[in-house]
């Protein structure tokens, strides 16, 4: 029965990604080979290469439609349309290179019609004991405000961090593994979450076998947002279990806000993209691609273990420590820079 379940999807996805991602590539080496007889050697091909979102999404619906043991409900008929349209904007965005106003609005958009379909926030874990109710009146509102900015926080958060290879991948690889252990135990018990995670991190783990450094398949717009989009819809899928999946997210999400608060201190559009961000500072003190994903991926892993084995007391005190960290780090580093470029 196990079997059936839970392993069956996810052997499913990752054969699938796998699938898609080789027709990606094939259809990319085709392009630059006309490309490079029409003397148009860079037309298209960085372009083409940003398809691992088209395997992800691929190989994500084609496992969930075709599992006889899960039933689709509405709100999962959400999800579905969320991930079409995800697809959809980012092949055009990797395309086209949209400005940051639509992509926020298209983001803003889709968490708000998800929300509609009924992914909300409809309770918080009180740390010391019992639940804090989001269900009606005020509290409903509440709890719609707080899915919307967690889908679009994550949104970014993924986005944001797929700039080394392999990266938002593995980050998204645990996270969704997380869920999927977290959906299995007692108190959340929900098999149907199970096989969505399953599924989920059987299609990002095909897609890392093009992914990870050296990459051969770049996860483009379409694929970063994806990740972003799916995590945050399972972790409130699960019970509104956002702060298992926010410890297992410490230093890309806090990364994300250093990175805002930087370039807001600076004057500059939190939206323009630079080098302020860990995986540079790291990559900026000679760390390679594959340093940096297996750092991200052994310390994921940790903070999943310690996401799924404690109470929220102490997985409070890990968040907050790790965070400490972290921003400790980024002071240091980029101290280090301002001393060079001033020296």
């Amino acid at each position: 029965m196990w079997h059936a379940l839970y392993l069956q999807p996810f052997v499913v996805a990752f054969v699938s990604a796998v699938l898609f991602g080789s027709v990606a590539l094939w259809c990319a080496g085709l392009i630059k080979k006309q490309s490079a007889r029409l003397g148009e050697r860079h037309l298209h091909s960085g372009r083409v290469i940003r398809l691992g979102g088209l395997a992800i999404a691929g190989a994500f619906l084609l496992t969930i439609l075709l599992d006889s043991h899960l039933f689709i409900s509405h709100s999962l008929v959400g999800v579905l349309w969320g991930v079409v349209a995800i697809l959809g904007f980012g092949l055009w965005d990797d395309w086209r290179e949209l400005n940051w106003q639509t992509q926020l609005t298209f983001q803003l958009g889709l968490a708000g019609l998800l929300v509609w379909w009924g992914i909300r926030v409809e309770y918080v874990a009180n740390p010391w004991g019992g639940l804090w109710l989001l269900q009606s009146g005020l509290s409903f509102w509440i709890g719609a405000v707080v899915a919307v900015c967690w889908i679009v926080i994550l949104i970014n958060v993924m986005n944001w961090i797929d700039g080394v290879d392999g990266l938002s991948g593995s980050v998204t690889l645990i996270t969704s593994a997380t869920i999927f252990f977290l959906a299995l135990k007692t108190e959340v018990n929900q098999p149907p979450l199970a096989i969505l995670a399953a599924g989920f991190a059987g299609a990002v783990l095909g897609f890392l076998v093009f992914n990870f450094s050296p990459a051969r398949l770049l996860a483009g717009t379409a694929g970063s947002m994806l990740m972003g989009f799916v995590l945050a819809a399972l972790s409130i899928f699960a019970g509104a279990k956002v702060a298992t999946a926010l410890l297992v997210l410490t230093i890309p999400v806090v990364d994300f806000l250093w990175v805002i608060g930087e370039r807001w201190r600076a004057g500059k559009s939190i939206f323009v993209s630079d080098s302020r961000h860990l995986h540079h500072k790291l990559l900026a003190r000679g760390w390679s691609h594959q340093k940096i994903t297996l750092t991200y991926l052994f310390i994921t892993t940790t903070l999943a273990l310690v996401a799924l084995n404690t109470r929220a007391a102490g997985k409070i005190s890990v968040g907050i420590t790790v965070a400490v960290v972290t921003i400790s780090l980024l002071i240091w580093f980029s101290g280090e820079a301002k001393a060079k470029a001033n020296s």
